[in-house]
This record gives C-alpha cells, structure tokens and sequence, in this order.
C-alpha cells in the first residue's frame, strides 16, 4: 500500500492565511497492514469537539515549518517521538471551509511499535483503521452542502468527516 499512497514533495505558500498542520501517521500493523492513526477529540474542546482527527494544530513560536508543527502535535497529543517518523511528503493543503484556515497534511511512517501516550485533555480514542478499506470507496457516503461534497465514513461507531475526510480520501486516492 505504501507506494500507492497519494503525496507531494512540498506544499504551496500560505499568503496571508493562518497555517496549521497534521501528521497523517502510518505504521505496519502485526500483519504487514499499513494502517492509520486518527484521534477523537473529547467532547469537552473548544473547537471541533467530539471530531475525527488527525493529530495536529497551529504553530508555536519555535516551529520552523508545518513538518516541526505536524511531529510537535503529534507527540504532544498522542506521544509519537518526532525520531521515529519518516516525513514522506505532504497531501495537498485544504482550505477549511469554517475557519478560514490552510492545513498542510503531513504522511509520516511511523516505526512501530507505537507506543502511544494518549493527552487526556486533547484525545478521547484512537481509531487506528487499515488504509485498504479507507480506499474502499464503497464504504463512504456523501451528503452535499453549500456546493460541496461532504464525505463520512464509519469507524466502529464514529464518524469520520470534513476536512479529515477530505485528507484521508485524497491519502488513499479517492479524490
């Protein structure tokens, strides 16, 4: 699966536009699956409560780049080391439609085992689904709105939707 996974070398220039980042983190499950690491957000956050994500946010002073932002994230908020992920590339940007906001999608190997440590305050669960049924194209549905398409797709009772949906189809070649 790795060598049909839909990347870029490099993401466009923001302008003046905030930019925030995620790590689209994929790893070899025990049976050589290519699996991917998505978080729900508590229902207690502020913004985006109860969502489907990928680990990530806006920068820090220190971040150099989105990749610095996406591995800061992504260890902060599910404990992945910024060591053990090898940067593959990046989707293309989405331009999230409620806030206004450019997010670089980030494709990361992971190197297993995980070893996650969950952040109590930003993550509720894992979903960790295999990327071969997330390119299954039969188990998506859409519903349009506003003049857009909005894909979801079930994951054990969650529902994956938005923007994180919009990166996921695009990382398995959907869209």
């Amino acid at each position: 699966m790795w060598d049909r996974l839909h990347v870029v070398d490099d993401y466009p220039d923001p302008g003046d536009k905030p930019m925030a980042a995620v790590l689209a983190p994929l790893f070899p499950d025990d049976d050589g699956e290519t699996r991917l690491l998505l978080i729900k957000r508590p229902d207690t956050m502020p913004t985006h409560a109860g969502h489907i994500a990928l680990p990530g946010g806006r920068p820090h002073a220190g971040d150099r780049g989105p990749v610095d932002t996406a591995l800061r994230e992504a260890q902060e908020e599910v404990g992945i080391e910024p060591g053990r992920v090898e940067v593959l590339g990046f989707l293309p940007v989405i331009d999230t439609v409620e806030f206004s906001l450019l997010v670089v999608p980030v494709v990361g190997r992971v190197e297993t085992p995980l070893n996650l440590v969950l952040s109590e305050r930003e993550v509720d669960r894992v979903h960790t689904p295999r990327l071969a049924d997330l390119a299954d194209g039969e188990r998506w549905w859409s519903i349009p709105w506003n003049g857009w398409e909005v894909w979801y797709y079930d994951l054990d009772g969650d529902t994956l939707w938005g923007a994180t949906a919009r990166m996921v189809r695009q990382l398995v070649g959907l869209d």
